[in-house]
């Protein structure tokens, strides 16, 4: 279930002022503002009223910045304990005004909404359990604090709501196609990861979420990829956060993808060393055009030689298998000599990248030495991808003739249904079908000619295109 978090301090006061509020408004003639939200899966239609802005609170529990939280690991530690503080409600403040993936500037699309609200005045109404804690709007109310604005229009949940509801009803409202500001990748991720510790199943998340089950699959992957290497990063006090990760959304999912790829055709060593030198290329900062040249040679065959010493893994020894006693057989060991040495050069880069960014965490002259050691590292594997991208174009130039040739065998074969349907129905167009055979022909002809001049040993299949050619003259 969700945390409960308790209530605030004005939590009495509130309540009474939202009674207040939508009895005034239950006895006002005319149109009356509502909001329509989606309640315990039914649609219920709820009271729009003014409330003082400085009288609300912000959720500690929302998703929007859960990630970003680990900012300050000081004022983190201060909002688990005591999240209605003014010092924990000012931290939630900044955060909300923050940009994702660096949270110590604005974001630009805080700036956008604070821009608009000055402008236009605030188009839609937030949302507030009856004692005043913002279940949506978090950010508009701390843009209409950072303008000065005394009153914001809210919903008002029914008395009997909970923590588990308002996670419920946040989640409902900010996925919508119409919300103004999207949460941050990792937030969602997070999001996702709650509703699946709440019991639900995936289908139903996939849909809330409006994606699919593989999609909610794949996140849950690259969550629990990004929390191993915040783990292994963790040395001497300090270590990456969650907000790390934020850059590298189509990185991560481009490497899951890979991943399976590689674990579907049994190949879990070639996958790990995928895993594991991207991940390093990611934490380095290179692109995704980069990062996709990486193979599972990539360490061994450009990467080693290029190390300095210092960031050069100890050479691991090979794996012992594992007899099982009476069966007189033997068990793989579950991590090879390459996947550990790539594994040890991640390990080292996580922990440089942690110790660069620890700030003040860290005395100035290690601090300084991690930057420079991080620094090596990243050249050596831009060293490294460089004749990595030409091999990979070669490979690519190999491969295009053959791929071209399978999609036209393809599309042939689709053809022939085409053919099949259209006999039923007598819709084939012959004229035209007879010169798109002609313009075949001529094709064929032309790719024998180029075959017998690029092909030293031809195969069963340019021999066959020969001899067809051949005849056909």
């Amino acid at each position: 279930m969700s945390p409960d978090l308790g209530r605030p301090p004005m939590a009495v006061q509130n309540q009474d002022l939202v009674e207040k509020r939508l009895h005034e408004a239950s006895q006002a003639g005319g149109v009356r503002e509502s909001l329509k939200i989606e309640w315990r899966s039914q649609p219920l239609h709820i009271e729009v009223i003014d409330m003082p802005t400085d009288s609300l609170y912000y959720n500690p529990g929302t998703h929007r910045i859960r990630a970003q939280r680990s900012h300050d690991p000081k004022l983190d530690a201060t909002l688990d304990a005591d999240p209605w503080s003014p010092e924990s409600q000012e931290y939630l403040h900044y955060l909300l005004q923050a940009k994702p993936s660096k949270t110590d500037e604005t974001d630009p699309d805080f700036s956008e909404l604070k821009k608009s609200i000055k402008e236009f005045g605030q188009n839609d109404p937030g949302l507030i359990t009856r004692e005043g804690i913002l279940v949506n709007g978090n950010t508009r109310r701390a843009a209409m604090k950072e303008l000065g604005q005394q009153t914001i229009r809210v919903g008002v949940l029914p008395g009997d709501c909970t923590w588990a509801d308002i996670s419920t009803v946040e989640l409902s409202l900010q996925l919508r196609k119409d919300h103004r500001r999207d949460y941050s990748y990792i937030n969602r991720l997070l999001a996702i990861e709650e509703q699946i510790a709440l019991g639900r199943p995936l289908g139903s998340i996939a849909h809330e979420f409006r994606t699919t089950v593989p999609a909610c699959e794949q996140d849950l992957w690259v969550l629990a990829c990004i929390r191993e290497m915040i783990d292994r990063s963790s040395n001497g006090g300090v270590g990456l956060r969650l907000v790390d990760f934020e850059e590298h959304q189509e990185k991560l999912k481009e490497l899951r993808r890979r991943y399976a790829k590689e674990l579907a055709a049994n190949k879990r060593e070639e996958a790990e060393l995928i895993k594991e030198t991207r991940m390093a290329a990611m934490v380095l900062g290179f692109s995704k055009t980069d990062v996709r040249v990486i193979e599972d040679d990539f360490h061994d065959r450009y990467l080693a030689q290029r190390l300095p010493d210092e960031l050069r893994p100890a050479a691991a020894s090979a794996p012992v298998a594992v007899a099982i006693p009476g069966l007189g057989r033997s068990v793989a060991p579950a991590e090879t000599a390459k996947v550990a040495t790539a594994k040890a050069f991640t390990d080292s880069v996580l922990r440089l990248k942690a110790a660069e960014a620890a700030g003040g965490k860290l005395p100035p002259d290690q601090v300084s030495a991690a930057s420079r050691s991080f620094q090596a590292a990243r050249e050596a594997v831009e060293g490294a991808l460089d004749p990595a991208g030409r091999d990979a174009r070669l490979r690519k130039r190999k491969r295009a003739a053959p791929d071209r040739l399978n999609d036209a065998s393809q599309d042939i074969d689709q053809c022939i249904t085409d053919l099949v349907l259209s006999r039923g129905s007598r819709s084939l167009d012959e004229e035209a079908f007879d010169e798109a055979v002609l313009q075949l022909r001529a094709s064929l002809a032309k790719l024998a000619k180029e075959a017998q001049r690029s092909v030293t040993e031809a195969g069963d299949g340019v021999t066959w295109l020969l001899s067809a050619v051949r005849q056909e003259s």
